[in-house]
Formats: structure tokens, C-alpha cells, sequence
């Protein structure tokens, strides 16, 4: 099922949209029997809270502790078997010794069987280690320290393809250790929910480490996972409510090969720790990407985090280190609290909607700092207004860009915060590039960089200066009034050429001198200085 994120022009002033129903148009039959795949339109609100997107998910199942038992359990000496151990009746069993086989479960459809893993080390050269056929619920419960491996490859129509492979849904708990080897595919997959509440599990496998059909979630415990293919997966494509990712406590360390954590749906943290090495994306979600409470570590050959929809970040610490975007929202990206720290990107942020109400945000790219781009043209080439739009109304944000600094392929709105551009050090960026209407009514904006492309905020703006005037990284610049009152001072992070600064410190029309370790430039408030603009820059998408 195919899903387009759209934004509508009343969301876009909010920097965001109203979440509406899902319309699905039916299929249509053609000459060549095959058929138009049905498209979903969805409108994206990114200002929705994780409890707001796992309300609209279909619920998760799960076994706790206290709702299976030791009491009659039967017990099983693996080292006392051969070949292949089937269980077919509900209960909970005990399993303990060494097998060269494997261990089936093809218990009637309403049976809640508890696997206690005691001790095991289970080896299969067909299949999985543990197979889960048939049963409603299914626990594995961890005591002593445990380890499966499956067969070295799988025919490409097999059902049963990971070392733990379960047709029902999956939890797993307990206070012992499981080392998975998924020789052949995958690690550990539920063809349902897949949960982990406790238990100290270690995962490599040549595909995915983790895979969830419906949901994947963490609740606690300490998982390692290396996978060549994505470390934690949830792909139900064709449904939804239901493919995605949650990560409420315990502690994730993820090296793939693809994707570090990949959700046809949602993705959303609300607790634990998670570190993430990912030759491709390390959190990617097809609809919506939350990140409130976690503590999260990112390194990716592409995008840190990417979103076919809306991504937000609430809560939590979150550092990023990509070879491409920090945070990639194709459709709205909204910062409300946390920490986020962006060491290495391409872009720092990109999205077409970029909102800021809050937080504290230090960005390091090589191109943009801040890029928000519809991806489409505005109609004078890279120079038209695209219709995307930045908004910060409140948070602590610093760039250092190689490129723009604050780019919009459309519009921009500051009215609180404050903002501090290190821009680029060639004239064919700017520390500041609107293509449409930079407006600034409130906060504090500060931008050096180089001087061929410095923009300035438009008529109407509150107070502001601009100066061209030059210095090295290490200069402290001092802006003073008439009277030689400090106004604002600062260190530079870089060589620069011109200076933009609007607060409310300023008066209207009143002279203001900004001097550096190199020189100085006396300029009027609300003029803009030689080589610059106002207004405008000629940004590209």
C-alpha cells in the first residue's frame, strides 16, 4: 500500500498540519490482470506526541511475568534428545542441555506456551533453532546464559527464516543471557508482535537482527545487535496501524549493515538508551519519527534520522553524525525540548516545515545548517519561493555551516529564541538566505559569515543591524551604541565578512558601531550594509 504525506497550506503557517482519515483509492483492473496499487493521502500534524501516535496504533500484545507460571511446568533435558523436540500443548516448559536440531512449538491457536530457557544451546543446520508454528501467545523467559544458531541459508520461499522464528506473537523476558546467531537470514522475527521486557541478548545475524511483522518493541533489558541487513525492523506494509518501532526503556546497541531502526509506520522513543551504527539511515520511518525521552546516539553513511512524513523531537539527548542529513522530515520536522546536537551532517536540518519552539539545538554541516525545501521549484529557478517554511518562536540554536547557515527555498518566521549563525566563509552562501520573506518580530538573531550573499531581515522586521566588516575565528566582536555601551558581544567561531544581529537591545533608526580584531564599521539600525540584501537570498533547493 502506497502512502503520500501532504502538507496543506493552513499547516504549513503552523509548520505543520492537522492530522485527517485516510482515504484509499480502490484498486482498478487492467488488460494485463495486474492491478493499480491503492494509494493512502495522509496529512501529517508533527506537533503529535508520542502518546498521540501509538493511540492511532493498533495496541501491541504482550505476555508479563505474572501472567504465566512455574507451578506443573515440564521440564525437558535437551541433551537427553535428537533431531527435532516438538510442543504441542499450552503450559510452560523448562528447557535445559545442548541440541544439535531443533525445538518446534505447534501448540493449538488459543495456547500461551512459556519457553524457560535454562542453560540451552540449540543448534540447527535446517532451520531455525526455535520454531513457533502455531499458538496464540508465546513467552521465552531467559535463565543462565543461553545461545541459538540456525541453518547457514533458507530457500527464498521459506516461512521459517530466523534462528528464533515465531508465527506468534513474541516476548521475551527474564534475568538470563541469549546469544542469537542467524547464520542463514534473520536473528530473531515474530510474524506478529515482537516485545523484550528484560533479559540480556546479544544478536548477529546475516540479515536483520530484530524483525517485529506487526510492532517491535523494547521495554527493557540490554540488546547488542549486528546485522547485515536493518539491526531492528518492523514491515507491515500493508496495514496502517500497525509496522511500527517502540522504544520505551533498556538499552540498544545497533551496527547494520542497512538501516540501524527502519518502521513502515511510526517510529517512537520515549525511555532507555539507543546507539545506533548504520551504513545507511539510523532511524527511518515511513510516517511519523518521536523521539521523546531517549537518549539516542546516531553515526550513518546516509541520513541520521529520516522521515517519509513528520519528524519530532520532544525529550531526551540526542546526537547525531551523518554522511548526509542530521534530520530529514520529507513533509514537517518540529523541535519542541531536548538536547539536539548534530556533530557531522551534509545538512543539519531539511524538511519542508521546520518549526522550533523550544530546546536546545547545535548543528555542524558542510552545506546548510538549516535547509527547509519543499523539493520543488518556485519558478525562478533555485532563486523562487518554494512555499517551505522555518518558524522559531523559542529554543537555543547555534550553526556552524560550511554552506547557508539558515536556508529557506521560501519563507522564514523568528519571533522568539535565540538564533546564531557561524555561516560560510565564500561569498556564494550566506550565514542567512531566504528566497521568499524573512520576517523577525522577537528573540535574538545573530549571523556572521561571508558578505557576497548576506541577507537581512525584511521592512518591517524589529530591530536589526547589519555590517560588513571582517575577522578571524577567535575575535571577539563588540557591538556598542552611540554612548560606547556594550550592546552584545561574542567570540567568532570563524573568519567572517559581515555581521547581522537583531535584539531588543537595539532602537530604531539609532547608530550602532561593530568592531572586531580587524577593524570597524559604524552602521544605522534597520539599513542594510554594502552587499547585502533585504530580505531575499539566492538560496538552492
Amino acid at each position: 500500500m502506497n502512502r503520500r504525506y501532504v502538507l496543506t497550506a493552513a499547516g504549513l503557517l503552523l509548520g505543520s498540519v492537522v492530522l485527517a482519515g485516510c482515504t484509499v483509492a480502490a484498486t482498478a483492473p487492467v488488460t494485463d490482470d495486474t492491478t493499480i496499487a491503492a494509494e493512502v493521502e495522509v496529512e501529517v500534524n508533527a506537533t503529535l506526541t508520542a502518546a498521540d501516535v501509538l493511540a492511532a496504533n493498533e495496541d501491541y500484545t504482550t505476555v508479563n511475568d505474572d501472567e504465566w507460571s512455574l507451578d506443573d511446568a515440564t521440564s525437558i533435558d535437551l541433551s537427553a534428545e535428537s533431531g527435532t523436540v516438538t510442543i504441542t500443548e499450552a503450559g510452560t516448559y523448562v528447557l535445559s542441555g545442548d541440541l544439535d536440531g531443533q525445538v518446534v512449538v505447534a501448540a493449538p491457536d488459543d495456547a500461551l506456551v512459556a519457553l524457560v530457557l535454562d542453560g540451552v544451546d540449540i543448534s540447527s543446520s535446517s532451520g531455525p533453532a526455535i520454531s513457533i508454528e502455531s499458538a496464540d501467545d508465546v513467552v521465552v523467559s531467559l535463565s543462565g546464559d543461553n545461545s541459538l544458531s540456525d541453518a547457514d541459508s533458507y530457500a527464498d520461499d521459506a516461512d521459517a527464516n530466523a534462528a528464533l522464528f515465531s508465527e506468534a506473537d513474541l516476548t521475551i523476558t527474564g534475568d538470563g543471557s541469549l546469544t542469537v546467531t542467524g547464520n542463514g537470514n534473520d536473528g530473531i522475527t515474530s510474524e506478529d508482535d515482537l516485545v523484550v521486557l528484560s533479559g540480556t541478548i546479544t544478536v548477529t545475524a546475516a540479515d536483520d537482527g530484530l524483525r517485529g511483522k506487526d510492532s517491535l518493541v523494547i521495554e527493557g533489558g540490554d540488546l547488542t545487535v549486528t546485522a547485515g541487513g536493518d539491526g531492528l525492523t518492523s514491515d507491515n506494509d500493508e496495514d496502517t496501524t500497525r509496522g511500527y518501532i517502540l522504544l520505551s526503556g533498556g538499552s540498544v546497541e545497533v551496527t547494520a549493515g542497512d538501516d540501524g531502526l527502519a518502521a513502515v509506520t511510526d517510529l517512537v522513543t520515549t525511555g532507555g538508551t539507543l546507539e545506533v551504527q548504520a551504513t545507511s539511515t539510523g532511524l527511518k520511518a515511513d510516517a511519523y519519527l518521536v523521539l521523546e525521552g531517549s537518549d539516542v546516539v546516531v553515526a550513518a553513511g546516509d541520513d541520521a534520522i529520516n522521515s517519509t512524513g513528520a519528524v519530532h523531537v520532544n525529550l531526551g539527548t540526542v546526537v547525531l553524525a551523518a554522511s548526509d542529513d542530521g534530520i530529514h522530515a520529507d513533509v514537517a520536522l518540529f523541535v519542541d525540548g531536548g538536547d539536539l546536537t548534530v556533530t557531522d551532517s551534509y545538512e543539519g536540518l531539511e524538511s519542508a516545515a521546520i518549526t522550533i519552539t523550544g530546546g536546545t539545538v547545535e548543528l555542524t554541516a558542510s552545506d546548510d545548517g538549516i535547509n527547509a525545501s519543499s523539493g520543488t521549484s518556485g519558478g525562478q529557478g533555485d532563486m523562487g519561493d518554494d512555499g517551505s517554511l522555518i518558524t522559531i518562536t523559542g529554543g537555543s540554536i547555534t550553526i556552524n555551516s560550511g554552506g547557508d547557515g539558515f536556508d529557506s527555498n521560501g519563507s522564514a518566521v523568528i519571533s522568539g529564541g535565540t538564533l546564531i549563525v557561524n555561516g560560510p566563509t565564500n561569498d556564494g552562501n550566506g550565514a542567512l538566505d531566504v528566497n521568499g520573506t524573512l520576517t523577525v518580530d522577537g528573540g535574538t538573531v545573530l549571523a556572521i559569515g561571508s558578505a557576497g550573499m548576506a541577507v537581512s531581515p525584511g521592512a518591517g522586521a524589529a530591530q536589526w543591524i547589519s555590517a560588513t566588516v571582517s575577522g578571524i575565528a577567535g575575535d571577539q566582536v563588540t557591538i556598542t551604541d552611540s554612548t560606547g555601551a556594550v550592546v552584545y558581544q561574542f567570540t567568532a567561531a570563524k573568519q567572517f565578512a559581515s555581521v547581522v544581529y537583531s535584539g531588543p537591545e537595539l532602537s530604531d533608526g539609532a547608530s550602532y558601531t561593530v568592531t572586531t580584531g580587524s577593524g570597524s564599521a559604524t552602521v544605522t539600525e534597520g539599513t542594510a550594509s554594502a552587499g547585502g540584501g533585504m530580505g531575499g537570498g539566492g538560496g538552492r533547493p
